[in-house]
């Protein structure tokens, strides 16, 4: 089996990516705002196409004086964009995937792969240890996060294993990415930033192997101890110009500005986001001004959704995420043999 492989670049961050699984031996590959096709020993024979959709937007997390609190908003560029959505893990973490998420054959009506609903399988199965690795390093030793972590490379590697033409991804652009927070008891918050790319390894003429590796690990919370205790956030497309919510707030944004100045409760927020003390804000503070605050410069019509981790009472949603239409997919069954994602990968 041979692929070609699409990817439509639209104006800033208008991205998709589209895949096509071809019987026989076409591979092309499209790119740009005009999908420039070079093709390699065309075949006229049909194809399947599976398309990934991607969870598009802003990510922002705060950790404040009981609770961990995760807000997202979509960026809306295509219709089949999906909100990032924060997923319960436990009773007290909780995964935000970001990129591509919902892998799916319009022409077979088979869902391939949705990310976000294998996520709590994956840690479903893993016991809390606690840290173990290193702000910004790799431990030796496998840990409840790098389970979760390594489990989602196992599954996007049961998805791309079958990409044998050559892509060229922008440099340093993550085919997904996931944040994970938590609260564990003894140690206290944490917030983690894991990111998944693709390797490719040529194998004969025009054949590749494609695998997604080891993914990387950041640890974004605790911060060191001369670092600001403020805002959290991520974004993806990567790359954006679109500024930080907290690079708002020290830009005077006028949106952000009339906010605050309407409300003495807003205003101390902001002030302490700041200041860098967000872990002195009450939770119902901060969550009150971050819904204002993202509902005053997101897109018209971008779903949002609110989700925190209470210090004691756990995982809770503040706002949840709207009901998906039900596309009219099955659901591809898996072979007995298939690698598990409760296995870490290895690599």
């Amino acid at each position: 089996m041979s692929l070609r492989f699409c990817r439509a670049t639209i104006v800033s961050l208008y991205r998709v990516f589209v895949l096509m699984f071809l019987v026989g031996v076409a591979a092309i590959f499209c790119f740009s705002r005009e999908s420039r096709a070079l093709a390699q020993n065309p075949s006229d024979q049909p194809g399947e196409e599976v398309i990934a959709n991607l969870a598009a937007g802003r990510v922002v997390v705060a950790v404040v004086k009981d609770a961990i609190l995760i807000a997202t908003v979509e960026n809306p560029f295509e219709t089949q964009t999906h909100p990032p959505t924060p997923v319960p893990l436990s009773g007290a973490r909780a995964g935000v995937i970001l990129g591509a998420v919902d892998w799916f054959s319009p022409s077979s009506k088979v869902q391939i792969a949705r990310l976000d609903r294998d996520l709590p399988h994956v840690h479903g199965h893993v016991k809390p240890q606690g840290p173990r690795l290193q702000a910004g390093q790799e431990g030796s030793e496998a840990t409840d996060i790098e389970f979760v972590g390594e489990g989602l490379a196992d599954r996007l590697n049961e998805v791309v294993k079958n990409l044998h033409s050559k892509m060229e991804l922008p440099a340093g652009e993550p085919l997904a990415e996931l944040v994970i927070a938590d609260f564990i008891p003894g140690y206290g918050p944490e917030v983690w930033h894991v990111n998944y790319s693709i390797e490719q390894f040529p194998q004969r003429g025009d054949f590749w192997e494609t695998r997604v590796p080891r993914p990387r690990f950041l640890q974004d919370w605790p911060p060191e101890k001369d670092q600001p205790h403020t805002l959290l956030e991520f974004d993806y497309p990567p790359g954006l110009t679109t500024p930080t919510v907290l690079e708002m707030l020290r830009q005077k944004d006028p949106r952000l500005e009339k906010l605050y100045n309407s409300d003495p409760v807003m205003a101390s927020v902001a002030s302490m986001l700041l200041k860098g003390i967000s872990n002195k804000i009450a939770t119902a503070d901060a969550t009150q001004f971050l819904r204002a605050a993202l509902g005053a410069i997101s897109p018209p019509n971008a779903r949002e959704t609110v989700a925190s981790i209470g210090f004691q009472s756990g995982f809770a949603w503040i706002l949840q995420p709207p009901n998906e239409p039900k596309p009219a997919l099955q659901q591809k069954e898996r072979p007995a043999d298939a690698p598990t994602l409760l296995k870490p990968s290895g690599n």
